[in-house]
C-alpha cells in the first residue's frame, strides 16, 4: 500500500511542477487582457492656471481649469476589428474635455485608441484617429503593460501625434502602493489648432488663414503600478500658446492660451488605486500566488513520496532474542 500511496503522490507532484510554469509562461499571457468594454472617468484641475480670454484676445489667471478626460470601450467597434485582425482587440473612444471656471467649454478633443488586449501595443486599423486626423499610434497611451518593467517605454502624445521616449525615473511607494515613477518632457512644438473652437463661428481653418500657430509643451508624469500596468496618479505641467498672434489683432505676438500645473482631483485618485489594489491581485494569481504555490506543493507531495517509498523497502525488524526459529518437518523417507 504504501508503495502504491508514493506513486500516487510521485505523479501529483510532476502535475503541480509541470503546472506552475505553463500557469506563468502559457496561461497568463492568454487569460490577462483588458475588457472591451471597460468605462473610466477622470477630472483633472489645474489650480490657479492661466487662461486666454477669448472676449478680450488676453491672457488672465483664473482659480481653476477642469479637464475631464473619458476613456469608452466600443465593443462593436472591437468586435469588427477582431475578424480581420484575428486577436483581440479594445477600442478606446477618448475624450478630453476643457472648461473653464464658470463651466465654459475651452476645448474638446476627441480620440479614438485602438490596441491588443493583452499586450497594449497599438493596432492599426480604420477609425485610429485624434481630433478627426488619422494617426498611426506608436508604443503605448493611456496605459502601461502588464507586468510593467524598469525601462524606457514610447509613449503617444495626442497633441503632437508623434511618439518619444517616457523615461523611467525611479521606484516610489504611494499610498502604501510600490510604484514606478515615469516622465517625459514635449518641448515646444507647432501643433494643430483643435476642431472645435470655444468662440461660436470661428473654425480653426480660419484662424490658419491668418497665419497664427499654435504651440505646445508639456512636462508629463505618471505614477504606474508596475503589476497591472495602470496608472494610479497622473500630472502635467502643460502650456500652450498662439505665436504670431498680432494678424489676429492681438497685442502681442506672443500670447498664452493656457498655463498651469494639472493634478488629479483627490476622489479620483482613492478611487483608482482602490480599483487597482483590487485588479492587482487577480494578475498576482496567475504570475506569482499559483506558480510558486504550485511548485511549493509539488515539492512537498516529491518529499513525501519518497519518504514513503523508503519506508517501504524498510528491511524487517529481527527476531526478539531467546526465541527459536521452528525447525522444518523432517522429509519423511
Amino acid at each position: 500500500m504504501r508503495r502504491r500511496a508514493s506513486l500516487v503522490l510521485l505523479a501529483f507532484a510532476v502535475f503541480f511542477a509541470a503546472l506552475s510554469p505553463l500557469l506563468r509562461w502559457y496561461a497568463f499571457p492568454r487569460l490577462a487582457k483588458i475588457p472591451p468594454n471597460q468605462y473610466q472617468e477622470t477630472v483633472l484641475e489645474a489650480k490657479p492656471a492661466t487662461l486666454l480670454d477669448y472676449s478680450t484676445l488676453k491672457a488672465e489667471q483664473v482659480d481653476k481649469i477642469t479637464i475631464v478626460q473619458t476613456l469608452k470601450g466600443n465593443v462593436e467597434e472591437s468586435e469588427k476589428i477582431e475578424r480581420s485582425a484575428g486577436r483581440d482587440v479594445v477600442v478606446w473612444d477618448a475624450l478630453s474635455y476643457v472648461q473653464g471656471p464658470d463651466g465654459k467649454m475651452v476645448s474638446k478633443i476627441p480620440e479614438r485608441y485602438i490596441f491588443d488586449a493583452h499586450s497594449q501595443d497599438p493596432v492599426h486599423a480604420t477609425g485610429e484617429m485624434v481630433d478627426g486626423d488619422a494617426v498611426s499610434r506608436e508604443g503605448i497611451e493611456f496605459k502601461w503593460p502588464f507586468l510593467t518593467e524598469k525601462r524606457d517605454y514610447e509613449y503617444f502624445d495626442a497633441q503632437t501625434r508623434t511618439s518619444s521616449p517616457i523615461h523611467y525615473k525611479g521606484t516610489q511607494d504611494f499610498r502604501g502602493m510600490e510604484v514606478y515613477y515615469f516622465e517625459q518632457t514635449v518641448p515646444w512644438t507647432e501643433v494643430p489648432m483643435p476642431k472645435t473652437m470655444p468662440i461660436k463661428g470661428i473654425t480653426a481653418a480660419q484662424i490658419a488663414k491668418t497665419g497664427v500657430t499654435r504651440w505646445y509643451t508639456t512636462k508629463r508624469m505618471f505614477w504606474v503600478d508596475p503589476v497591472t500596468g495602470a496608472p494610479v496618479n497622473g500630472e502635467e505641467i502643460h502650456k500652450e500658446e498662439l505665436r504670431n498672434a498680432k494678424a489676429m489683432g492681438m497685442a502681442q505676438d506672443t500670447v498664452t492660451v493656457f498655463a498651469g500645473h494639472v493634478k488629479m482631483r483627490e476622489d479620483y485618485i482613492v478611487s483608482i488605486v482602490d480599483l487597482v489594489k483590487s485588479q492587482r491581485v487577480l494578475v498576482l494569481l496567475l504570475t506569482s500566488y499559483l506558480p510558486w504555490g504550485f511548485l511549493v506543493l509539488g515539492a512537498g507531495l516529491l518529499a513525501l513520496s519518497l519518504w514513503l517509498e523508503a519506508r517501504s523497502r524498510r528491511p524487517g525488524e529481527a527476531p526478539a532474542a531467546g526465541r527459536r526459529e521452528p525447525e522444518p518437518a523432517p522429509t519423511p523417507a
